[in-house]
């Protein structure tokens, strides 16, 4: 058993490192339980406890469930086990969600009561921005005010446009797979179109979008459907990027992008949410 000091550093280390993780702490007990208030897990997405202790069997399932939904919509969960007498009194059973609380079952002889807080710790989203043009370079400052982990790629001589970035790549190879959400921007204005779209299309993203004209975007896409990118790919392709705004200047086609990627991601929360 890990203790306190141990998991706080653990919990930094996979924090600093973007690893997605669920901590559950014990924040109430009643009568005779194994682990008292106060005492943490750390849960990782495939549900084995990396670290810490919150009791035996009486709490496990049911906190590993909570876990693995929490890491699947990032919402927190209180989960509360009491013996059967104490849900039979409340008029709930295991499973049962009132005002945010779920019950489980605590089926050991202890039969006391645990209240356990799981919330998810994920990494921040993250803004890729392939291209230095002027409304990648908006894009970048919006999304990193709104909380967006910022990613830049371009190249070397075209870095300098960009005053912050959480991560700089040059060029436009894109890690093929990264923890965190991912809502690519194509805004190459001309310079290195193509090879820019080749790569955001080449990994599973949350969103992908081109700044440009509806043509020149059709030009693009029936040049990279010769070159071998499946309809699939290419379909999942939002351009022009944004929402329909009326937008002009760079600055204001920047809020209808970031706009656009906030309403795909709370879309897709909902869903899972409403899934969980």
């Amino acid at each position: 058993m890990h203790r306190t000091t141990d998991i706080l550093d653990i919990i930094a280390t996979r924090k600093s490192a973007g690893e997605p993780f669920a901590l559950a702490t014990v924040v109430r007990t009643v009568a005779a339980t194994a682990a008292k208030a106060g005492a943490k897990a750390v849960i990782l997405p495939d549900g084995t406890i990396s670290a810490g202790w919150i009791g035996g069997g009486c709490a496990r399932a049911a906190v590993l469930k909570a876990a693995r939904d929490a890491l699947a919509d990032g919402r927190s969960r209180l989960v509360c086990v009491q013996p059967p007498e104490a849900l039979d009194g409340r008029g709930v059973k295991a499973g049962d969600e009132q005002a945010g609380v779920r019950f489980a079952k605590n089926m050991c002889p202890s039969q006391g009561t645990m209240d356990i807080f799981v919330e998810p710790v994920l990494p921040r989203p993250q803004v890729v921005i392939c291209g230095s043009s002027p409304v990648a370079v908006a894009v970048a400052d919006l999304a990193k005010r709104t909380g967006f982990a910022v990613t830049v790629c371009a190249p070397a001589a075209e870095q300098s446009a960009f005053e912050e970035a959480d991560r700089r790549i040059e060029g436009y190879a894109l890690p093929v797979e990264d923890a965190a959400e991912r809502y690519v921007v194509v805004s190459t204005q001309g310079r290195g179109d193509e090879a820019a779209l080749l790569a955001a299309l080449a990994v599973d993203v949350d969103y992908v979008a081109f700044v440009g004209s509806r043509k020149k975007a059709h030009a693009l896409t029936t040049t990279l459907a010769e070159r071998g990118v499946s309809a699939e790919r290419l379909g999942r392709l939002k351009a022009p990027a944004g929402l329909d705004l009326g937008a002009i200047t760079p600055d204001e086609i920047a809020i209808s992008i970031v706009a656009e990627i906030v309403a795909v991601r709370r879309r897709r929360h909902s869903r899972r949410a409403a899934v969980a």
